[in-house]
């Protein structure tokens, strides 16, 4: 099913037309209302009028989060605070939170925009929803809840925690999507288990996971937990929120929504543009915003896209799933690590819980990486010999995927914190000078 054809299978030529005319528009109105894009336009040289085909947007000026944390909290903001009717914001864990201003509009935009996502994972009005994502201030909770509204679904709004409530509901309400990030889900699945319960058996078809990057082996082990297909979405706080783009039931990339968004991929080192199929930093413009519009932002997530033609009809470009951050990205002497590459080793080696945490210090001038690993209940035994073994064969298949020694140590089953939120998967205590 396909919720908006016209939007989502339109022409490529007249998505793009529609993407050059709604760019040189945002543009526009940004070097009017917000003083901080015209400073910046201006002082890179350029003018909305030098906006004459798609490419020319590679001329005007990155937008960073440090831009939108300097002018916190409303400095990026191109319309009155009477107009907006909701604020949402960043966590705000690494400095001031970004903040994201909604007029009316953009709320109806968002939630059409939401409603396609979850109709390409296969949601339908007969669904039954439960949201395990926090309401407030982050977008996650709000932005899934009115458009799976719009679908037509009922909507079960849980929020995180307690755990064992929201097995509760969903055996009572007949849950039949779950809404979390994946490391959520992972986690409530253990805790069924505990209770005597079989996670396989209960009603869900359907996870729409989202807000933390997640392997492929995550996705095998979610579906086989909740015997579900687990779908992936995408979303910024400083785009929007969830429904930028989505997975389609191919489950082939993400499609993003195009003539709401335009996307490009750089080079994250030098800000030179990638091409379809290579790997770099998506980098974002929103093309309909009102109350917060934002050109060209470096989101810092690695991916790649491509304009191949999917079997579901859409025509929109789809974007991989995230495997990192640059700013996630660990460098350990001399060699770029991301957790997404030791999650993939770990999400293949039997006997372990898909749960690690990364720990990087430094001895001497030499940085260390020690990386600790749920043992699974089935493996847990005071079987030395075989946990010997176990602990070789990962340091030998990571020292092979990242080139360089880490030190693996195995830790008890649930001994690794568990979050309802984004995993913290790395402790630095390097020196910070």
């Amino acid at each position: 099913m396909i919720w908006n054809a016209e939007a989502e299978c339109m022409e490529r030529e007249a998505l793009q037309r529609l993407q050059l005319q709604r760019l040189k528009e945002t543009l526009q109105r940004v070097y009017k209302k917000v003083p901080h894009y015209r400073r910046r336009f201006d002082e890179a040289g350029v003018h909305p009028d030098d906006l004459k085909s798609i490419e020319d947007i590679g001329r005007f000026p990155f937008t960073t989060k440090h831009d939108l944390r300097d002018n916190y909290p409303f400095g990026l903001f191109a319309v009155p605070k009477k107009e907006l009717v909701r604020l949402h914001a960043s966590s705000g864990t690494t400095g001031k939170p970004v903040v994201g201003g909604y007029t009316k509009k953009d709320l109806e935009n968002w939630s059409e925009m939401v409603a396609r996502v979850v109709t390409m994972a296969g949601v339908t009005g007969e669904d039954t929803a439960q949201i395990a994502f926090n309401y407030g201030l982050f977008t996650g909770g709000f932005g899934l809840h009115y458009g799976l509204e719009k679908v037509g679904c009922t909507i079960v709004p849980a929020s995180g925690g307690n755990t064992q409530k929201q097995l509760m509901l969903m055996q009572d309400f007949e849950t039949t999507v779950l809404v979390c990030t994946p490391s959520y889900a992972l986690h409530m699945a253990e805790e069924a288990r505990t209770m005597g319960l079989d996670p396989a058996a209960l009603p869900l078809r359907i996870g729409l996971f989202g807000s933390e990057p997640w392997s492929e082996g995550v996705r095998r082990q979610l579906e086989k937990d909740w015997s579900l297909r687990a779908s992936d979405n995408y979303g910024l706080t400083e785009l929007m929120g969830p429904g930028v783009a989505g997975e389609c039931i191919v489950g082939d990339g993400l499609h993003i929504q195009e003539d709401h968004f335009f996307v490009e991929v750089i080079d994250p080192d030098t800000g030179e543009p990638k091409g379809y199929g290579e790997e770099g930093e998506l980098v974002f413009t929103t093309l309909t915003k009102e109350g917060f519009p934002v050109i060209r932002y470096r989101t810092k997530d690695i991916s790649m896209l491509t304009a191949d033609a999917c079997s579901c009809g859409r025509s929109t470009v789809r974007m991989r799933r995230v495997t990192g951050r640059t700013d996630d990205m660990l460098i350990i002497r001399g060699v770029n690590v991301f957790p997404s590459q030791i999650e993939s080793v770990l999400m293949e080696t039997e006997g372990v819980a898909p749960y690690y945490q990364l720990v990087v210090d430094r001895q001497g001038y030499m940085d260390t990486l020690e990386v600790h690993v749920e043992l699974a209940e089935e493996y847990f035994q005071d079987r030395y010999r075989e946990l010997e073994s176990l602990t070789k064969t990962i340091h030998q298949q990571l020292k092979s995927v990242l080139s360089i020694t880490a030190k693996v140590r195995l830790v008890e089953p649930r001994s690794l914190e568990r979050t309802t939120g984004k995993s913290k998967r790395i402790i630095d205590n390097r020196p910070k000078d």
